[in-house]
């Protein structure tokens, strides 16, 4: 079976999307969740004062600040029925599993697992149907869903950030190689798949001889555009050779360290991005979920000045050390996101870019970890959203305003119309 490569949207297309009623003036929209553990400092996220532009940056937004008039920074949102007096503990699980529904999980270690469905998927319902992808949902985590992770609670609702209905967590994928055969493989059987991988042949020198002909066709931008495009999939591939390289010339991987995976958890994100970025330039997706890290995360950033584990410098009971220890983290986060962002700015789309036309919220299920609650939530919205996002501003709303309220908005930005999710009030003004 012949080998099919998924192409960017270029504009010798745009004739073609009218009949769907997608055109330049009428972009494709994309939205991205992006999901980092532990809570925040909020000190040192959220800006001081009443909201309004005039806002300073604060240490953990300062990656961002070459986007802030693509940036509005939202404070005063809170999950508040993730609060439960009879639940005790379990709060990292419930912040992580009912962040994109606002439902409470159900506390139990088996099969019978309950949730709530995710903002990404009543947007994919609608995003997805055009595209072979309805969601993509990553993560740089090992995923397992058996057993008590938490106080009583399954494994699943630390591991699955995007549900599809309350009781169907989506699976989150870690592996680069699995996301790109997914992306861009054959799309023949199994024993294909398989042969393709035990390859160094790029799957692009299968379709060498279509790609040529279909170039001299294009104009010039279109063929600049579909240069660029190529050659990002040709270093991606590039990336997963070195990977697995490294792999069979050093010593077995263990279980948690299979091959395919990047040596650092930078390349491993970074890796993941720039599929994510292809993806939603191909229209392969329309949506995403993405976990930086898993709640209850204890990973080391030694080469950033952080050796203790994040999850203990979280708990940092306004010790300074801590505190900034903790601020070190949030903020090396932030700065892998924004090299998403970097990418998706000087990424064409139609009449602007793929920032122009997306949205990317990126945030947490707690507000500080340090109080385990899920009040005054870091949210940051970044995209123009197809000319319905007006950034450069920092919103703050009455404490604890109902955080799917802005699930709700974020859908009616993108056109997808849904009446109520979990606790929610009704539309954000402002946003």
């Amino acid at each position: 079976m012949g080998s099919l490569v998924a192409l960017p949207l270029l504009g010798a297309m745009v004739p073609a999307l009218t009949a769907t009623g997608r055109t330049a003036a009428s972009p494709i929209s994309r939205l991205g969740f992006f999901y980092a553990p532990n809570g925040m400092f909020l000190p040192n996220f959220h800006p001081t004062g009443n909201g309004g532009r005039d806002y300073k940056i604060t240490r953990i937004l300062s990656p961002l600040k070459d986007y802030r008039e693509q940036m509005i920074v939202v404070s005063g949102l809170s999950n508040n029925g993730l609060v439960s007096p009879n639940e005790g503990g379990g709060v990292h699980t419930r912040a992580h599993g009912g962040w994109l529904s606002g439902v409470l999980p159900k506390r139990t270690e088996g099969a019978d697992i309950e949730a709530g469905k995710t903002v990404d998927q009543f947007a994919a319902d609608v995003l997805g149907k055009d595209t072979s992808l309805r969601s993509l949902e990553l993560t740089t985590e090992s995923n397992f869903t058996v057993g008590n992770c938490e106080n009583g609670y399954s494994c699943t609702y630390q591991n699955s950030t995007s549900w599809r209905s309350p009781t169907t967590p989506l699976y989150h994928e870690r592996d680069p190689r699995v996301v790109f055969q997914r992306l861009f493989g054959d799309g023949g059987s199994v024993e294909a798949r398989l042969a393709q991988m035990q390859t160094d042949r790029s799957i692009l020198d299968s379709v060498t001889d279509s790609i040529n002909q279909l170039e001299r066709k294009l104009g010039p931008s279109d063929r600049v555009m579909m240069e660029e495009y190529l050659d990002a999939v040709r270093e991606i591939e590039r990336r997963i050779q070195r990977t697995v390289q490294n792999n069979a010339s050093g010593p077995l991987p263990t279980a948690q360290q299979p091959a395919g995976l990047p040596d650092t958890y930078e390349e491993h994100v970074d890796t993941l991005f720039e599929m994510l970025v292809l993806a939603y330039q191909a229209d392969i997706t329309r949506v995403s979920c993405f976990q930086m890290a898993r709640e209850l995360s204890g990973r080391t950033y030694p080469h950033i000045g952080v050796p203790e584990g994040h999850h203990t410098v979280s708990h940092h009971q306004l010790n300074p050390h801590n505190i900034e220890q903790y601020t070190k983290i949030n903020i090396h986060q932030v700065s892998l996101f924004s090299k998403l962002i970097d990418r998706m700015h000087n990424t064409p789309d139609g009449d602007g870019s793929l920032l122009d036309h997306s949205i990317m919220m990126y945030g947490t299920g707690m507000g500080d970890g340090d109080h385990h609650t899920p009040y005054n939530l870091p949210v940051i919205l970044v995209g123009g959203g197809s000319g319905k996002m007006k950034g450069g501003r920092h919103i703050k709303y009455a404490m604890h305003t109902p955080f799917m309220n802005l699930g709700l908005t974020l859908l009616d930005k993108v056109g997808v119309q849904v009446d109520s999710i979990s606790d929610s009030t009704g539309l954000l003004t402002n946003l």
